[in-house]
């Protein structure tokens, strides 16, 4: 026996069955989710964590809870249908503004944009406090600088935000036609009528998918 078919002897890879317990463990006791890399780093020589995955997924589907991509990693989650059983054990105590709702439903749909961008969209300006908080709640994150004049910072939404809402990429967010049904868009207002000049006016064009789910932070600051 050759030294290279004694070291693939000894390090044979553990049944699919039991790679699949170990994928469940890892995730079940894992708040963040975790990658492929990251599992195939922690489980024994020539496991395949992928594989692994697939079959746990099926195996978990129809049941309460779920195993969830959440970006490019993996994640338990409770199964979509059931949320409204974890309600009750959800303490709500101050909800993001206006502001910070609008700021970042922009950011979601629009990604990369600048603050500039932003500004343009919502038709009144941005307060440096609407961005540092989205920021500290690591839903956005910032994106590669502008090939632009003066080079501006781009913003972008972040793994966390995915997580948050349930989504595998931003591109799972609903579209027009989704939002127009569930009421939670108008229809923008005809090209050259002017937009709210007063900051503190609030804007019936801009998408609030987010109001109900972004209880984490008050704004304490007027934007």
């Amino acid at each position: 026996m050759t030294d290279e078919t004694l070291e693939e002897s000894l390090f044979e890879a553990p049944p699919m069955a039991e790679q699949e317990r170990m994928v469940e463990a890892i995730l079940f006791a894992t708040s963040e989710p975790v990658t492929v890399a990251e599992l195939n780093a922690r489980m024994p020589h020539g496991a395949d964590a992928k594989e692994a995955l697939e079959h746990l997924k099926k195996r978990y589907e129809g049941r309460g809870v779920s195993v969830t991509k959440v970006g490019e990693a993996w994640a338990m989650r409770t199964a979509p249908d059931l949320g409204f059983l974890m309600q009750k054990e959800t303490v709500e105590t101050r909800k993001l503004s206006r502001a910070g709702i609008e700021t970042l439903a922009i950011i979601a749909y629009h990604q990369p944009v600048t603050r500039a961008e932003i500004e343009e969209i919502r038709g009144v300006s941005v307060s440096r406090g609407t961005i540092d908080q989205l920021l500290e709640l690591e839903w956005i994150k910032f994106g590669r600088r502008k090939m632009t004049p003066g080079r501006p910072v781009t913003y972008m939404v972040t793994q966390e935000f995915l997580d948050h809402f349930g989504l595998e990429s931003a591109r799972d967010l609903p579209g027009l036609k989704e939002l127009r049904a569930a009421g939670l868009l108008e229809s923008r207002p005809p090209p050259g009528e002017p937009l709210a000049e007063d900051e503190g006016e609030e804007d019936e064009n801009q998408v609030d998918m987010f109001e109900e789910d972004a209880d984490l932070i008050e704004e304490t600051q007027e934007d």
